[in-house]
């Protein structure tokens, strides 16, 4: 039980070190991702994988990409400010709603 302990300590350390070596203080929010690194981590699991319906291309209203992400709805999740921030998803839903048509995706 002590080695676990000591484990995930060391674990929680090496990461508080790793996010001040990339210029980032403790406490502090990570720098924005952009709206393509966020579909590409996220949305791309399912969307353009024959999982979940293509997005790109369709003009989604922002506000729709917007209640979808934070409500979730059928078999995709809600995401939280804190795994899509505010000012993520208010990007990812200009850029989902500006998008074109990714010829490389599949599905529905």
């Amino acid at each position: 039980m002590r080695r676990t302990v000591l484990i995930a300590a060391a674990l929680v350390m090496a990461g508080a070190g790793t996010a001040w070596a990339a210029g980032q203080q403790l406490g502090q929010p990570l720098a924005p991702r952009s709206p393509e690194k966020v579909y590409a981590s996220t949305c791309g699991y399912c969307h353009g994988t024959n999982v979940g319906p293509i997005i790109l291309g369709r003009h989604l209203p922002a506000v729709t990409v917007v209640g979808m992400v934070r409500e979730g709805r059928n078999a995709m999740p809600a995401f939280r400010p804190t795994e899509i921030s505010n000012g993520e998803l208010e990007a990812l839903s200009r850029w989902v709603e500006a998008s074109a048509a990714n010829p490389q995706e599949k599905g529905q």
